[in-house]
């Protein structure tokens, strides 16, 4: 099992306004999205919980450890399909962007926005797919719901290129291990749940 580094980024001040992605972007770069900061939630042992760039984890332990001659708080967050171990402290979960599993009001919205029609903006493939992993990587559902919607085919359209269907299939994976967990059945059942609302949608 791997241990991963703790995370020491620095938090950002409540107060402090979160700066505009837009503003001074290059028209030659993406954009990309920024981690949303979860909001303050307490974490116990056994909680299922999103980290943003390894998806649905659950809380193993929370234990004072000794690091560097810091004290410190640590969740341990094991994933099992990577058969790894992260160490978020406490102190910095938030500004991780870790979080509870989203609730259903919040994960029925992703469902829906599967339902809608692909938004595929006209740029090089190359841009487009850095803001779909960023999207992926944000934990956000409604985002990564937006990444399958946007790459799914159904018949009779033009088959998905190698890139887009290792992107479309990452996002599709988050989706379905986040719904599998906070409706308590398997991934494979949860997979086929999210294929049938992919069934109706309309054509690009």
């Amino acid at each position: 099992m791997t241990d991963a580094a703790a995370v020491t980024a620095p938090a950002a001040p409540d107060a402090a306004p979160r700066p505009d992605p837009r503003r001074n972007q290059s028209p030659d770069r993406p954009m990309l999205m920024q981690r949303p900061i979860a909001r303050a939630e307490t974490f116990v042992e056994g909680d299922h919980v999103v980290y943003p760039t390894h998806g649905v984890g659950r809380v193993e332990r929370i234990a004072t450890e000794e690091i560097a001659g810091h004290k410190l708080e640590l969740i341990h967050i094991t994933f099992e399909e990577n058969r790894m171990t992260l160490r978020v402290p406490v102190a910095k979960a938030r500004t991780a962007g870790l979080r509870k599993l989203a609730n259903r009001k919040t994960f029925d919205e992703a469902l829906a926005v599967l339902k809608g029609r692909a938004r595929i903006k006209r740029t090089m493939w190359s841009r487009r797919a850095q803001e779909y992993e960023a999207k992926i990587n944000s934990g956000d559902p409604l985002a990564i719901a937006e990444v399958v919607r946007d790459l799914h085919r159904n018949a009779g359209q033009p088959d998905q290129s190698f890139s887009e269907r290792q992107i479309y299939e990452a996002a599709m994976d988050r989706l379905a291990a986040e719904l599998a967990a906070l409706e308590q059945i398997d991934k494979v059942a949860a997979t086929q749940k999210l294929a049938t609302y992919l069934k109706t949608l309309p054509a690009a």
